[in-house]
């Protein structure tokens, strides 16, 4: 990946990571968040497609983070999917089935944000409640180094897919990630 960024340890800059990132990342073991690397942003690039358009990422490097909202009679649980940048999660299909359940959309960006501590457009499997689950596309598991947010928008991280599906609840869900039409 050549990127026009300048990465640095993540864990040498805090002031780039939520405070559950980086909380999430301190308790790792070092050799696992040594491996993690973080790179300050324009916030108004946070987004995607405008993220790499800027910064020399290719799409198929980067991975969006989606907070999913599942119902089952009076009851709402919330999940994290984690697919590449080129492909859209199967809620309505895969997600729901998994979290069993009858309802599956987008969660409300204001109970995720209260409920996680993370900026809209920064938010990020590393450090979400410990009782979400995190779908993770398998394309995404196997990359050997995906750039996903940080917790905030005026940053992003880079590390291997591996890690993020070593996440407590992670569970690598192959056909998470839709093509995206």
């Amino acid at each position: 990946m050549t990127t026009t960024l300048t990465l640095h340890p993540a864990l040498s800059r805090p002031e780039l990571l939520a405070a559950p990132v980086a909380a999430a990342l301190a308790a790792w073991p070092g050799e696992d968040a040594a491996r993690v690397e973080s790179a300050a942003i324009d916030p108004a690039l946070a987004d995607t497609a405008a993220f790499c358009d800027r910064y020399g990422v290719t799409l198929a490097e980067s991975a969006n983070c989606v907070i999913i909202a599942a119902r089952r009679g009076g009851e709402t649980t919330y999940a994290a999917c984690l697919v590449t940048a080129t492909s859209r999660a199967d809620v309505n299909g895969l997600v729901r089935r998994h979290l069993d359940a009858r309802k599956a959309s987008f969660a409300p960006v204001d109970a995720v944000l209260a409920a996680t501590g993370m900026e809209y457009g920064g938010i990020t499997p590393i450090g979400l409640p410990a009782d979400w689950p995190v779908l993770i596309d398998a394309e995404v598991a196997a990359h050997p180094r995906v750039v996903v947010g940080s917790g905030i928008r005026g940053s992003k991280l880079w590390l291997p897919g591996s890690l993020l599906a070593a996440l407590p609840g992670a569970r690598v869900l192959p056909g998470l990630g839709l093509p995206v039409a």
